[in-house]
């Protein structure tokens, strides 16, 4: 464990712009983390497969761009960010709302473990022994707007968390990035509004870049030691029934009933159909028992600057 005060030349001096800056910082793995262009992303705990999916490719495709993904270890939106650089062969970096010694959420050690094996780091600012108190979240969400140059939220509740990472980042002149969703789905609610608040809207990792004055290079890098996926590994063609369901199935979680309705096929028929689905990555599962598709990829394209205007009112 390295310890980092203040007045040490490895505090990020983007932290000690902070009021009421940490004293005292405590850091596994590479200290000189805490000083490279880290983008935060961050989200909900319990996310949709395609939340899931989403964060992890920005991350992956981010990371491949160079920047440090830092995010909060928590489960749903933050791990499967750290997943993504990982699989990047990135870097990433995880701030704790506990002592570097009391992991939490503990199920996610070998996630930290691996992270750290990679050059990562993990960095909090309360001493070892310190439990994962409900106030401490706040200070740590704190913690990761003001270490990054930008802040990527992918679903979010109106009260959740993340929205105090990107209040924070805002606060003190950051880009804050949304990825908008259904208004059906009260995970997209905390990303519209940061969205009217003046927050831009991204689509793909492009976007984020283009919002942050960084090149695209149009790339989909495999897993490290991972071959290119070959024609041979690719989900068979779609026979007509289910392109028929797939076709019915949108990105909004539905029952199988509805999907009966929907499409005339039998419930029991549809439940092997989804099953297989499911299998090839096509669909994903939510509670309930109800299903949607998911994102596949992301177009390479940048949009335009006209979605938020960096002015955020929140």
């Amino acid at each position: 464990m390295t310890l980092v005060p203040r007045h040490s030349a490895l505090y990020p001096p983007q932290l000690a712009r902070l009021d009421a800056a940490p004293a005292l910082l405590y850091v596994y793995g590479d200290p000189v983390l805490l000083h490279a262009r880290q983008l935060a992303v961050v989200g909900a705990r319990d996310p949709t497969p395609g939340g899931r999916h989403d964060a992890r490719e920005f991350a992956r495709a981010l990371a491949s761009a160079g920047l440090i993904i830092t995010s909060g270890l928590a489960r749903g939106i933050d791990a499967a960010a750290h997943e993504g650089a990982l699989a990047a062969a990135g870097r990433t970096l995880a701030a704790l709302g506990s002592g570097l010694d009391v992991l939490y959420p503990p199920e996610h050690r070998d996630l930290a473990e691996r992270m750290l094996a990679r050059g990562g780091a993990l960095v909090s600012e309360f001493p070892p022994g310190s439990a994962p108190r409900r106030a401490h979240f706040p200070r740590r969400n704190r913690l990761i707007g003001a270490l990054s140059c930008g802040t990527l939220v992918i679903e979010a509740a109106i009260h959740s968390g993340s929205l105090i990472t990107a209040r924070w980042a805002a606060r003190l002149g950051r880009r804050v990035f949304a990825v908008p969703g259904s208004i059906h789905n009260p995970l997209s609610r905390g990303c519209h509004a940061l969205l009217r608040a003046g927050a831009r809207l991204v689509e793909s990792p492009a976007d984020v870049l283009a919002g942050l004055d960084l090149p695209y290079v149009n790339q989909s890098p495999a897993p490290s030691g991972v071959a290119p996926e070959s024609g041979a590994t690719r989900p068979p063609a779609l026979d007509k029934d289910f392109e028929i369901l797939l076709d019915a199935l949108g990105f909004e979680p539905l029952s199988i009933d509805a999907l009966a309705d929907r499409t005339g096929l039998p419930s029991p028929n549809l439940a092997s159909m989804l099953l297989i689905l499911e299998l090839e990555g096509r669909i994903g599962l939510h509670a309930g028992g109800r299903y949607s598709r998911v994102h596949t990829s992301f177009e390479g394209t940048p949009r335009g600057g006209d979605e938020g205007d960096g002015k955020y009112s929140f």
